[in-house]
């Protein structure tokens, strides 16, 4: 059997018991990255032995893993911070137990694109997530391809390309449309930005250099 585990996204009080349990129950946890994840596991007495399980290795991992479920073992997958598959390695490993009939448990938990849509103060009846931006190629054509979306779009970036990414927002979607940036979701300085793209955007050309991990909640068009 497989579990899915959400992890925090920052203050480590939102793991859940029921995650908890899961994580000392199972044979071994693959996590994203198993130094970031030795933290939160001392900070909770896990002592479930770890693997490595990324972006990287996930091709040559998941059919071990699967051998191991297949045998009767139970795995629990964990990413950095969130809900493993949504920018983060899992959706490989998921496909795989589905396509051998291993079971898979996905636990609910910790969000950044839930938070973030409901923080926004944007209509979060229907949104899209769209991830991250392509860095270079295609990135103005995933932005036309956005601009008469009616519903809100939620999307991921890093500090050091938030600057370009409202430059290019404010070229595409006009300086009126509202946008809220929610910034360390979860942690000590955790904030969210709204306004207008032109508004929002000066209020970051202002900074000398943005920290921390970043979710755009965009307006969608108005019909």
């Amino acid at each position: 059997m497989l579990y899915v585990v959400p992890t925090p996204i920052g203050n480590l009080g939102d793991m859940t018991f029921r995650a908890v349990d899961v994580l000392r129950d199972v044979a071994v946890i693959a996590c994203e990255d198993t130094r970031t994840s030795s933290k939160l596991l001392r900070h909770y007495g896990i002592d479930t032995p770890t693997i490595s399980y990324h972006e990287h290795n996930e091709r040559s991992r998941t059919p071990k893993l699967v051998n191991r479920m297949s045998a009767g073992e139970k795995v629990a997958l964990i990413s950095d911070a969130g809900m493993p598959g949504v920018s983060d390695p899992g959706f490989y490993l998921v496909r795989e137990c589905v396509r051998e009939g291993i079971d898979v448990v996905v636990l609910p938990g910790a969000s950044a694109v839930v938070a973030a849509v409901v923080g926004s103060a944007l209509p979060c009846d229907r949104f899209v997530y769209e991830g991250f931006l392509p860095a270079k190629k295609g990135r103005n054509a995933r932005l036309e391809s956005l601009k008469s979306e009616t519903r809100s779009i939620v999307l991921f970036e890093s500090p050091h390309r938030i600057k370009r990414t409202l430059r290019d927002l404010l070229a595409t979607f006009g300086p009126e449309r509202r946008v809220a940036i929610a910034r360390e979701i979860s942690k000590v300085h955790e904030e969210y930005i709204r306004g207008s793209i032109a508004e929002v955007a000066e209020h970051f050309e202002a900074l000398d250099k943005p920290k921390g991990e970043l979710v755009v909640v965009i307006e969608g068009l108005r019909q």
